[in-house]
């Protein structure tokens, strides 16, 4: 029989495939998709090959006509040997793996294309025995036409079953050429999967993460689908996807499974809107399983929903989150923020005025930059926007692309041919690497000069500040990568054209936020109006300020007198720039024009917490209120002590760095005496002692050794002066009343708590949440930070 005829009754095996499923009439407006272009191979194999899902691959002399090579060599297997792991595919694909065909010298696969636009490639590999060769030995190339898809790959792991999927854009309606070669030993391949796939699989445009905004272009690039999880569901094997996806499991990526809870309806629940989200999104398997948060009788409610999962960080990725109110019992119940590597996503996402409805599909994708990437992995975040009655978020499904750099690889920085001498580049491509090398030299000459400037000009308490190298180390720490995708080139080309010094277009580049001038700076506050300062502290005076836009800001302008200086000024940068969360006061950006130190931030309109407790004639705060600000500070410092590729410790927690928005959510501040965390070998980092008297954990002070403990300690002090609306040191008090900690520990002990609380609450608590809040704060506050609690556990206890 011909190829050609082969061809046919795959097109029509597929068609009966796709019709065949499970699919109920009424759970999408569009029916079974039926590819243009099909071509599926099962490769080294004497016959063709009818997996339990319907699809029929070709055997190798049906596929011969598609192949050109000098030589290769086919092997198979009887069986797959017990030890192979095969639990991350689906059972159907696994006769794929018993056949193989090796190639000693390059081999080319031709496809013709019908219809232009998205494919899907799928390869199999697996080093069965192979009388001629060790399959573990080869170390190749895999390319489709100019597209580097997999470049030295090898497989030394003869349990391991990989499958490798991509999505690639055919522009023409020509040929693809897939490639298969090495320069080092051979290469093989045991399963070929060339198949079109809907053009409205990817939209053009998305959000943003860093900087949050609008991403246009999508459409351009090409991408490997590295993990498409079922969230809160079981395995969905290809035969019940229209696309012949798999979907696997979540529960493997979760870091905090008892704080999740998953949730489940019927199919036939689930109304595809029309336009919107369609079956060749997700199937409706995934729209009917979720993951929601724990059940809100409980106190795993204050946890965010949490997935981390390893990518290489080399690369820029999209992320694509499914959702589907399951769990409402009517409208506008659900609320919550969406975070990737702790910078927000999505605040305050609402399904029902999204979708309109209950049990309807909805996606929606961001686009993550490779700088924003920290120790190799990228972690999803779910939570509730703000703190209702019944907190919740949910989620059913994550898929993570990786996103082709801009020398057309999925697998390194080469483009196709590039280690083979001069390869086919387009002049385009050569533009681009002069372009960027352009770029980064002028860069550093602008960065070198603006150094020499800054020296020169600097105030006389800089002069034992930072030298070249260390100013250099925390754009090194921030694993910024320049030139890691299109849209990186794009901002770091641009902000070092229009920035005022080398320093300020560096920042800007890693993600440190906007880089304003001094004269912005000033109209926003009247040029530094007096009247604009709302507060005042060892850095220097703060300023409430208006954009351009109107938005309200808070700027802090550094003393060049403050003892503080140019090291908290870039600890605040770097730190902030690391980290992003609800109740973590955001960087908005900095200026460091003509010597200044200025930062940015979110306005909090109430201000600091401890206005509203003592000293001034605001209103005081109900039980409630207190009690919803303690959780939302633990949770921001719980998110710097884990959330963070490397932990931060604040070391100056308390009650004025604890700021309040409109709504009266809290939110961290001051990061200026922030330090990163210990490694997970060691217990703590030997640092000297700063912090704020009355906060300081007795142990640090003695030992000059620093944790995330001595957060802890802080925060407990914070509970007391919550709870009794007094200073923390209070030197015009009699001797044993001077230290808040020590006071409020003795009636405690006592069992007499109540006595000393803020008589505005006092008789307003249940006697049995006034134990535990002082159990938890009691904690906090032991001697010996090995027997305080982690920041989890109070977060826990309150």
């Amino acid at each position: 029989m011909s190829t050609l005829f082969f061809l046919c009754l795959l097109r029509f095996t597929y068609l009966v495939s796709a019709q065949g499923s499970d699919f109920p009439s009424s759970a999408s407006p569009i029916g079974p998709y039926v590819p243009p272009d099909i071509y599926l191979i099962d490769c080294g194999s004497p016959q063709q090959t009818k997996l339990d899902d319907g699809r029929i691959f070709l055997s190798e002399r049906d596929a011969s006509p598609l192949l050109r090579t000098k030589q290769d060599v086919l092997a198979q297997v009887d069986s797959l040997p017990s030890s192979v792991s095969s639990s991350s595919h689906p059972a159907s694909s696994l006769p794929l793996y018993r056949t193989v065909r090796v190639f000693p010298d390059e081999a080319i696969y031709t496809f013709k294309v019908s219809h232009a636009g998205l494919h899907w490639v799928r390869l199999y590999f697996h080093p069965i025995p192979c009388p001629t060769y060790n399959l573990v030995n080869a170390v190749f190339t895999v390319t489709a036409n100019e597209l580097v898809l997999l470049h030295d790959f090898s497989m030394t792991d003869i349990s391991k079953l990989v499958f490798k999927e991509y999505l690639i854009s055919v522009n023409s309606t020509d040929t693809v050429l897939l490639k298969f070669s090495s320069e080092k030993s051979f290469s093989f391949v045991n399963a070929i999967e060339f198949v079109s796939a809907p053009d409205s699989l990817i939209s053009d445009t998305a959000t943003a993460v860093l900087p949050l905004g609008e991403f246009a272009g999508l459409t351009t690039y090409d991408y490997e689908v590295t993990y498409r999880l079922n969230v809160g569901g079981p395995t969905v094997s290809p035969s019940n996807d229209t696309l012949f996806r798999t979907w696997q499991p979540d529960n493997a990526y979760m870091t905090f499974a008892e704080g999740a809870q998953n949730v489940s309806v019927p199919f036939d629940v689930i109304k595809y809107p029309n336009p919107g989200a369609t079956a060749y999104i997700a199937p409706y398997y995934v729209y009917a399983t979720a993951d929601q948060m724990a059940d809100s009788g409980v106190n795993q409610q204050n946890f965010n929903l949490t997935w981390k999962m390893s990518v290489d960080p080399s690369f820029s990725y999209m992320i694509r989150m499914h959702f589907c109110d399951i769990v409402s019992k009517s409208l506008n119940q659900l609320y919550f923020d969406v975070y990737i590597n702790g910078l927000m996503g999505a605040s305050g996402l609402d399904l029902s005025s999204l979708t309109g409805g209950l049990a309807i599909p909805y996606y929606k994708d961001f686009v993550l930059d490779a700088s924003a990437i920290r120790n190799g992995s990228i972690m999803i975040q779910l939570g509730p926007a703000v703190d209702p009655s019944s907190p919740n978020a949910i989620l059913n499904g994550i898929e993570i692309f990786k996103i082709s750099n801009p020398a057309k690889s999925l697998d390194s920085d080469l483009a196709a041919g590039s280690s083979l001498g001069p390869g086919p580049r387009t002049n385009k491509m050569k533009i681009f690497a002069a372009i960027a090398l352009a770029t980064g030299i002028t860069a550093m000459f602008l960065f070198a000069k603006s150094f020499l400037w800054k020296k020169k000009k600097k105030p006389q308490t800089w002069k034992h500040g930072k030298s070249f190298s260390s100013w250099f180390s925390p754009l090194n720490n921030s694993k910024a990568h320049l030139l890691s995708s299109r849209t990186s080139y794009r901002s770091s080309f641009l902000s070092s054209s229009k920035s005022k010094s080398g320093f300020s277009s560096f920042f800007a580049s890693a993600g440190f936020g906007r880089t304003f001038t001094f004269k912005e700076l000033q109209e926003a506050t009247q040029n530094f109006d007096e009247k604009a300062v709302i507060g005042v502290g060892g850095f220097g005076k703060v300023y409430l300020g208006a954009l351009e836009d109107g938005k309200k800001v808070a700027i802090k302008r550094g003393n060049p007198s403050s003892q503080q200086g140019i090291n908290e000024f870039q600890t605040e940068i770097q730190m902030l720039s690391r980290v992003r969360h609800r109740h973590l006061v955001s960087l908005i950006g900095y200026c460091d024009e003509n010597s200044e130190m200025i930062l940015v931030y979110e306005y909090m309109a109430n201000g600091p917490l401890r206005d509203h407790l003592y000293g001034s004639s605001l209103p005081p705060l109900s039980w409630k209120q207190r009690l919803e600000i303690c959780i939302g500070a633990a949770r921001g410092l719980h998110y710097l002590h884990t959330g963070a590729a490397q932990g931060i410790i604040h070391r100056d927690v308390k009650t004025t760095n604890i700021l309040l928005d409109e709504n009266f959510l809290a939110k961290v501040s001051d990061f200026g005496l922030s330090k990163a965390a210990p490694n997970l070998d060691q217990t703590h980092v030997s640092t000297a002692v700063k912090g704020s008297f009355g906060y300081l954990d007795p142990e640090y002070f003695r030992r000059q050794q620093l944790s995330d403990k001595s957060d802890v300690y802080s925060f407990g002090v914070v509970l007391f002066e919550v709870l009794c609306a007094r200073p923390a040191i209070n030197p015009a008090l009699p001797r044993e009343q001077v230290s808040l900690a020590e006071w409020a520990m003795q009636w405690h002990r006592k069992g007499m708590l109540e006595k000393i609380i803020d008589p505005h609450i006092a008789g307003k608590i249940c006697p049995q949440a006034l134990k535990k809040y002082a159990e938890a704060a009691e904690k906090c506050l032991a001697e010996y930070g090995v027997d305080r609690p982690a920041m989890s556990d109070v977060l826990w206890n309150l």
